[in-house]
């Protein structure tokens, strides 16, 4: 860390532009998502589209709104702890609401028949499921974290206003994807048991931990901004972090269903027959 001086970044944060165009796109997905939300229901008066997907996807893009636009946004190009409440929107909170909204079951249900079964050739491809994997989704969101706090990346980063664009799509990826694996309700086959996710879940919850303790400790950090700011972002990292894995954790549980045990098979009982009289 920097005890002395705090990193300038760059000052096109509050520009006009920056905050129409993100404002805009978020409109945008927000008039979409509504306006397949009604093809859903018009198209399937009786199946419908739950309304609590559609809030739950319009809380997603309300907390995206919140993060990329004043006032977080303009105080995260200044202030250490700034960052990080819009990491954990960006990253955490906001793909675990859009997750819930289920857009790819959206999605599946409004496309012709044929467009549907593209959309679900490539969610069941090779490429589609590496990605999924619990493991690889755990090293993208939160290992990543890591590499970025912990060596130059994130003052190289948050110096180049592309550079801070790029941090943000890769937070709000990585978050939907590991939402998405642990805990989504739209088709995922190759995600594991419960089980195995909630393991996942608690290896994500550990690092996340280690690495805002680390932070607050001054330990292998590598960030030039004051040590009250640094440790300011540790402890919303720490706290902020654990509310957000929480409901996570919540999601998971909500979906696990126990598994019925069959029945044995009917030969394995002798057959009932009624005595003739």
């Amino acid at each position: 860390m920097d005890h002395d001086t705090h990193h300038l970044h760059h000052s096109a944060g509050g520009g006009l532009l920056e905050t129409l165009l993100p404002a805009l796109a978020l409109l945008a997905c927000a008039g979409a998502y509504l306006r397949l939300a009604r093809l859903a229901r018009l198209r399937n008066p009786v199946r419908g589209w739950s309304p609590w997907r559609t809030a739950w996807f319009t809380t997603g893009l309300a907390l995206l709104a919140a993060a990329i636009l004043p006032p977080i946004a303009p105080l995260a190009h200044t202030d250490f702890r700034g960052h990080m409440a819009q990491h954990l929107l960006i990253g955490m909170y906001a793909p675990l609401a859009l997750v819930l909204g289920a857009p790819v079951t959206l999605l599946l249900r409004t496309l012709p028949a044929h467009r549907a079964r593209q959309v679900t050739a490539v969610v069941h491809s090779r490429p589609a499921r590496w990605p999924a994997h619990p493991a690889v989704a755990l090293l993208l969101s939160t290992g990543s974290l890591a590499v970025l706090y912990f060596t130059p990346l994130y003052d190289t980063v948050m110096a180049h206003a592309a550079g801070h664009w790029l941090l943000h799509a890769h937070f709000l990826m990585s978050g939907c994807l590991f939402a998405y694996v642990i805990a989504g309700p739209d088709p995922a086959p190759a995600r594991p048991g419960v089980r195995a996710r909630l393991v996942c879940l608690g290896c994500a919850i550990a690092l996340h931990a280690s690495i805002a303790q680390l932070m607050y400790a001054g330990i292998w950090v590598d960030i030039h901004a004051p040590i009250p700011e640094v440790q300011g972002g540790a402890e919303i990292m720490y706290y902020g972090g654990d509310i957000a894995e929480l409901l996570l954790a919540a999601a998971l549980v909500s979906t696990w269903r126990p598994e019925r045990r069959s029945q044995p098979a009917a030969k394995n009982y002798p057959s009932y027959r009624p005595a003739r009289t």
